[in-house]
C-alpha cells in the first residue's frame, strides 16, 4: 500500500467515525418530549405493550401518524417506556420520532396574504386553516413529503409548503 493510499484510508476512516458520531447524536427519541408514530403503514397501528417484548400484552394501539406519545425515560437498544395520557407501556423505538419545539414562523408571505394549512401535502388539498404572515409557535411533526411539512399550530395539524417557514 502506498503512502498516499494509507493517508486516504485514514482520512476516510476518520470521516466515517465523524459521520457515525453525528448520526448517534441525532437520535429521534428524546426522553420527556412528545413523539409521533412513524414507519407504520396507513391503516395499521403501533402496539403499546405491557413489557418491552413483541409477545407482551397490548395495552393500547396508536394509529399511523398519531402524536401525543411521551417517552418517559431513556430507551433501551430497541424499546422505549412510553405513555399516551391514558396508558403506560412500551413501544419499539423504530416507530417513534420527536415533535420539534414550537420555534418556527411563517415567512415570505406577501402583505395581506395568508399561508394555507392543508389537509394533505398538495396545493389542491382542502384548506383546513389559514395562518397569518406573522404566525409563530409552529411545531414540525416528524412527517414530510418533498417540500411539504406536516405542522401543528394552535391546535391545528396539517401540511404547508416548507419554503414559507423559518426558525424564530
Amino acid at each position: 500500500m502506498t503512502r498516499m493510499t494509507r493517508i486516504g484510508c485514514i482520512a476516510l476512516a476518520a470521516a466515517g467515525f465523524i459521520c457515525s458520531v453525528s448520526m448517534a447524536l441525532a437520535d429521534p427519541i428524546v426522553p420527556g418530549e412528545e413523539h409521533c408514530v412513524i414507519n407504520v403503514r396507513p391503516g395499521d397501528v403501533l402496539n403499546m405493550r405491557e413489557r418491552p417484548s413483541a409477545g407482551s400484552q397490548i395495552v393500547a394501539r396508536k394509529r399511523h401518524d398519531e402524536c401525543g406519545i411521551r417517552v418517559n425515560r431513556r430507551c433501551g437498544a430497541s424499546w422505549c417506556p412510553v405513555e399516551d395520557g391514558h396508558s403506560l407501556g412500551w413501544t419499539h423505538r423504530r416507530y417513534l420520532a420527536m415533535v420539534s419545539p414550537a420555534i418556527y414562523c411563517v415567512t415570505g408571505v406577501a402583505a395581506g396574504d395568508v399561508l394555507n394549512l392543508r389537509a394533505y401535502p398538495s396545493p389542491q388539498s382542502r384548506v383546513i386553516h389559514r395562518l397569518p404572515r406573522n404566525q409563530c409557535a409552529i411545531a414540525f411533526l416528524p412527517h414530510a413529503v418533498k417540500n411539504w411539512q406536516r405542522i401543528r399550530v394552535e391546535g391545528h395539524q396539517g401540511w404547508v409548503n416548507r419554503r414559507y417557514l423559518s426558525a424564530q
